[in-house]
């Protein structure tokens, strides 16, 4: 009666049938095989020691019990990365909130998986890629001193697609879980103050100042502010309206996300800057320039900031301000999130989190007030005498 396990004689052994069957000669390897009923396959794996293969066999075939192990060797990982890339292009997949990928974050996962995780583990089954293959990948690139950012952006493409695959059963484990890597450790945003902010607008050629002054009132994105339409400015009614984004290669895209359409309100100190804009432009015109002027507007104004000494920003980073602003004027997060366009709240206290005002010492005022209007306490912390000898 077979017991799945099978031993595996050198040439040379006189064991081998072909040298008379007689007695074994060298140490064999054993090699221990299960059935795979759904794909009709059977899966083998060779061994040094029979007691290895015994316990391989029976974790074997409760794994095949549970769903996670099969007969079904699937595509490549270079195959499956083609797939899933012309899925995220189709929109057919989405992200974590939902929405479909951006075309230039499509175009950063093609790029970090082609230059770092394909060609170290392209050639494996999707199924057969194991946590140690990707820890490896993760060391090398350790070792070649790449900083803990592009690290972590070559793991990001591979933790979504077996996030994907593991969840419709096209892998039976994510190997990108538990992965050590170097934790990247972001610099602190720029911000400048409101009186800086007016005197970098005001150095700025006229014909740019419209553009900074919304990115730096108003908090658009550089996508955002390149689609927008002068019939997007409601002065009337006093706001915004971000109907779309832009991407460079791909024109005209949605924003960001659902949150990402949205009503901005024009303060004060935006308005004069967009109405004269609206007085130079023509209705069917975008409302600041073409997209290629408008990318180029970085290097334009950081050598009119310099040659007068003021701070440079990008045209991205006069939105960290845009959030100081609102934040100190007192706008709760929630109320941030909605303008700044993003996904959820908890993108916003991510990141501008430490930005809010409140202390240890105020949260406790509010709690003994609380405490004081429900149960009649005192909203003074009692003084407590410790008798001598007495451990606290």
């Amino acid at each position: 009666m077979s017991t799945g396990i099978e031993a595996r004689h050198r040439r040379s052994c006189l064991a081998r049938k072909g040298n008379g069957g007689g007695r074994c000669t060298c140490a064999p390897a054993y090699q221990a095989n299960v059935w795979d009923a759904k794909t009709h396959r059977r899966l083998r794996k060779t061994f040094p020691t029979r007691s290895a293969a015994k316990q391989w066999r029976y974790d074997a075939i409760a794994a095949l019990r549970r769903g996670e192990l099969s007969g079904e060797r699937g595509p490549l990982l270079s195959v499956a990365v083609d797939r899933w890339l012309d899925d995220l292009r189709s929109g057919h997949v989405t992200n974590r909130s939902g929405d479909p990928y951006k075309p230039a974050a499509i175009r950063d996962y093609e790029r970090n998986l082609r230059l770092r995780a394909l060609p170290a583990l392209g050639h494996l089954r999707l199924r057969d890629v194991t946590t140690r293959d990707v820890q490896r990948l993760m060391d090398d690139l350790v070792r070649k001193d790449l900083a803990p950012a592009t690290i972590d952006a070559a793991l990001t493409p591979l933790r979504a697609l077996y996030r994907r695959a593991v969840a419709r059963g096209d892998a039976a484990v994510n190997p990108t879980v538990g992965i050590e890597k170097p934790a990247v450790r972001y610099s602190a945003r720029r911000v400048v103050p409101p009186n800086e902010a007016e005197a970098m607008i005001a150095a700025l050629e006229p014909d740019e100042r419209a553009l900074w002054a919304t990115a730096l009132y108003a908090g658009l994105r550089r996508g955002e502010l390149i689609g927008l339409r002068p019939g997007d400015i409601d002065l009337g009614v006093g706001v915004i309206r971000v109907e779309r984004g832009w991407d460079m290669l791909e024109g005209e895209i949605p924003p960001k996300s659902r949150q990402g359409r949205r009503r901005v309100p024009i303060a004060a100190v935006l308005r004069d800057h967009l109405d004269q804009q609206l007085l130079t432009i023509e209705s069917d015109r975008p409302l600041f320039g073409t997209p290629r002027w408008i990318a180029r507007t970085n290097d334009r104004a950081r050598e009119r900031w310099k040659e007068r000494g003021l701070p440079v920003l990008t045209l991205h980073e006069a939105r960290h301000s845009y959030a100081s602003y609102g934040i100190a004027a007192g706008l709760n997060a929630k109320t941030l999130s909605v303008y700044m366009g993003h996904a959820n709240i908890g993108i916003t206290l991510n990141l501008y989190g430490h930005l809010f005002p409140g202390s240890e010492t105020e949260a406790a005022g509010l709690l003994d007030a609380y405490f004081a209007r429900q149960v009649g306490g005192s909203t003074v912390a009692p003084t407590v005498a410790r008798s001598e000898g007495v451990a606290a």
